[in-house]
C-alpha cells in the first residue's frame, strides 16, 4: 500500500460523481473508491466503467465500494467491503489473486476481525461526525485511533495499513498521523477543495 490518501467519491447523480472524481484525479489523487449508495444500476455501471478508464489515464487505483461482481466485471483494482457487505474470503475467491480488498472497521474488535480475514487495508472510523454516511457508528476521535494503534504496537503485531475516515478536516491530519495510523480516506474535503490534494499529500508525508 503506497498511497496514504484515498478519495471516496461523492455525488447524487452520474454527472456529479464523474465530475468530482475527475477533478480529484486532475488534482493528483492516485486512489479512488467509487461510492454511490442508492445509485441506479445502469448509472453505477457506467460510472465505474468511466472511472476505471480515468484511473488508467491518471495511473490511479480504482476501488469499487460494496459491489464485488461489478468490480470483477470492469476489472477494477479491488473492492471495499463494509462490515455487512459479505465475506472477504468470498470476494477474494471471486476477484482472484492480485486484487485489493479493503474493509471497514469501527472498533478494536472489528480491526481484529479484519486482520483475521486478511484484508489488504482497513478503513477505521468515523473520526468525527460526517454527513456522507446515513448510519454512523460511534465517533472514535484521536483517542480512539491511539488506543487501537497502541494495542497492536504493544503486542508487536504487524497489521494491514489503517486509514482514518469520517469527517476529517485539513487541520485534523497532523494529529491523526501522530496516532500511528497509515493514512486517511476523505470525501467531502477533496470534493469541496480538490486543489488541497498536493498540500494534504505533503502533510501526510
Amino acid at each position: 500500500m503506497k498511497t496514504k490518501l484515498q478519495y471516496i467519491s461523492q455525488g447524487s447523480s452520474l454527472p456529479e460523481q464523474e465530475s468530482n472524481i475527475l477533478r480529484a484525479l486532475q488534482a493528483g489523487v492516485d486512489w479512488v473508491q467509487v461510492r454511490w449508495k442508492q445509485a441506479p444500476e445502469q448509472d453505477l455501471l457506467q460510472l465505474c466503467l468511466n472511472v476505471k478508464r480515468y484511473c488508467v489515464v491518471y495511473n490511479a487505483v480504482c476501488i469499487i465500494n460494496d459491489h464485488v461482481l461489478l468490480a470483477k466485471e470492469i476489472s477494477a483494482d479491488g473492492v471495499h467491503l463494509g462490515l455487512e457487505d459479505g465475506a472477504v474470503a468470498d470476494a477474494r475467491r471471486l476477484l482472484g489473486p492480485g486484487k485489493i480488498i479493503g474493509g471497514t472497521a469501527n472498533t478494536l474488535q472489528d480491526v481484529q476481525q479484519r486482520i483475521a480475514e486478511q484484508c489488504d487495508y482497513i478503513g477505521l472510523g468515523p473520526f468525527a461526525l460526517t454527513t456522507t454516511k446515513d448510519k454512523l457508528s460511534p465517533v472514535l476521535g484521536l483517542d480512539g485511533y491511539r488506543d487501537v494503534c497502541r494495542y497492536f504496537s504493544e503486542r508487536q503485531e504487524i497489521i494491514p495499513p489503517v486509514y482514518a475516515i469520517g469527517g476529517i478536516g485539513l487541520e485534523d491530519i497532523p494529529a491523526l498521523m501522530q496516532t500511528g495510523i497509515y493514512g486517511i480516506a476523505v470525501s467531502g474535503l477533496i470534493t469541496r477543495c480538490p486543489e488541497l490534494v498536493s498540500h494534504i499529500k505533503t502533510i501526510l508525508q
